[in-house]
């Protein structure tokens, strides 16, 4: 029972290097899919309401006569989101995506970039927990059932909500990431 037990009180750092790997691959992948116009369409409402993000569109206002559902085609729509500016946000989007990502990656090679990436790893969530405020499409629309708006969320506001564990999960990756510079520099 104790070798078990100092065995798996050692697990924190192989935790930290899986945390600094599974933060990586959601923000490479999400990032890249940042290039598909499906994603960029997805994201539109989260954009359009915030108010950190809605002046990247030309008519953030205007968004929900122009949303489309996953895998829908709808050429007109397309013209329109081209136009609003969504498809060149969610592409500088998903660059900056795929950047933090290979600096969390970084880690190894360069504590200095990792500490960034970890940092810029656990900034990003505070921006998208704030659409769990600013964005109505985050809950649950009243549509004739008794479970709407608080605490019922869509699926957009659940994927919103995993956020917490990617700000959860960077601190102890940037906390390795600076312990291992401190050592590093013999400080």
């Amino acid at each position: 029972m104790v070798t078990g037990l100092r065995i798996i009180g050692k697990l924190d750092t192989l935790g930290t290097h899986l945390m600094r790997i599974a933060i990586a691959i959601i923000f490479l992948w999400i990032g890249a899919l940042k290039f598909v116009p499906y994603e960029a369409d997805s994201i539109t409402p989260f954009v359009a309401n915030s108010p950190f993000m809605s002046f990247f569109y030309a008519h953030p206002e205007d968004y929900k006569a122009h949303l489309t559902h996953e895998g829908e085609l709808n050429l007109e729509k397309r013209v329109w989101q081209t136009s609003n500016n969504t498809y060149t946000f969610s592409h500088g989007l998903g660059t900056v995506e795929i950047l933090i990502g290979l600096l969390v990656l970084s880690n190894p090679i360069s504590r200095k970039t990792g500490l960034l990436g970890g940092a810029l790893a656990f900034a990003t969530p505070l921006v998208t927990l704030s659409f769990l405020i600013t964005t109505p499409e985050a809950w649950v629309a009243a549509a004739g059932d008794a479970q709407h708006g608080f605490p019922y969320l869509s699926g957009g506001g659940r994927l919103v909500l995993k956020d917490v564990l990617m700000l959860a999960g960077a601190l102890p990756v940037m906390a390795d990431s600076a312990r291992r510079l401190l050592r590093e520099h013999n400080v």
